[in-house]
């Protein structure tokens, strides 16, 4: 099984091994790799690539807009969904070859206050997730906006971030209803697809957070102390990494490679085993006895996936 890894500088692709991981696709700032319905995707600032022959060769798929920043399948696969900058969203219903605006995402109320001058300005929709639980329901999380629902694929939306934090990075879909927000101001747990938000992080002293990954029963996450305009000082990103078996209830910080400078920000499960990404190219592994460093590339990477 090979390894995608999205970085600052394209995507680049390993064999069994990191030893031999080169780079595939030449984007630039590609936000998320994913494997869907044994398609993998690259959502970058330079548009939304596809290969289906496991990431050695790439098409752009054309969404109106160039800059993509996520991407997801409907549970049945026959709608594949881009999220872009400027926050709009747009749908396929024919493997990508032609898009669609969903033109209900742009009716929501909150949406004039969808901007940010970090970013232009705008907004981009960070994050989309759809489960087999809720085959009608997509969610979406707009870096900054909140966090927002649609229960029929796309049309019409209610907007579910009220007690959650508007600058939204990512959100774990656990299932049906439970969702893990990680956001510029904490990491929120929803059990009712959002209609009520709990933030997990009160008790550590690390607030700003990119994403979170669950597999066999643990959850994953990693923060900054603030967000990234202080991460050129001489403590980086002064960052730390949690593992939680209870779904976030308690967050317990693990020593990792690269502490405090180096910040996680991409997960996957590869091989049998939780891996990460992390702001300075490196690629950690999660062993029975803790982290370990299992390879590098030249760039920071910003999103994981196993192909």
């Amino acid at each position: 099984m090979s390894l995608l890894i999205g970085t600052q500088d394209g995507v680049f692709r390993s064999g069994e091994s990191l030893d031999d991981a080169e780079r595939v696709v030449d984007a630039g700032n590609t936000l998320r790799v994913r494997t869907l319905d044994e398609d993998a995707y690259a959502a970058t600032t330079s548009g939304l690539y596809r290969s289906t022959d496991g990431g050695r060769t790439w098409e752009n798929l054309d969404v109106p807009r160039e800059e993509v920043y996520s991407v997801v399948t409907s549970p049945d696969g026959e709608r594949l969904y881009a999220g872009t900058h400027p926050a709009h969203l747009y749908v396929s219903t024919d493997n990508g070859a032609t898009w669609e605006e969903c033109e209900g995402f742009q009716e929501l109320p909150s949406r004039e206050e969808w901007h940010t001058p970090r970013h232009r300005n705008e907004a981009h929709v960070r994050s989309l997730g759809t489960h087999a639980d809720a085959p009608d329901r997509l969610v979406a999380g707009v870096e900054v906006g909140g966090v927002h629902v649609s229960d029929d694929r796309g049309e019409t939306w209610t907007e579910r971030r009220e007690g959650v934090h508007h600058d939204v990075h990512h959100v774990l879909v656990l299932g049906g209803e439970e969702y893990v927000a990680s956001t510029g101001g904490g990491l929120y747990r929803t059990r009712d697809a959002g209609t009520s938000w709990i933030r997990l992080d009160e008790a550590v002293d690390h607030g700003y957070f990119r994403e979170a990954f669950a597999f066999e029963g643990t959850l994953y996450v990693a923060a900054a102390r603030d967000p990234p305009p202080t991460w050129g000082g001489e403590s980086g990103a002064d960052a730390a990494l949690f593992e939680s078996r209870d779904g976030g209830d308690t967050l317990d910080a693990v020593s990792y490679p690269g502490e405090p400078a180096s910040f996680v920000l991409a997960w996957t499960a590869w091989n049998g085993r939780v891996v990460a990404g992390t702001t300075e190219g490196r690629v950690l592994a999660r062993e029975p006895d803790g982290w370990t460093t299992v390879g590098h590339v030249p760039s920071g990477v910003r999103s994981l996936a196993a192909v």
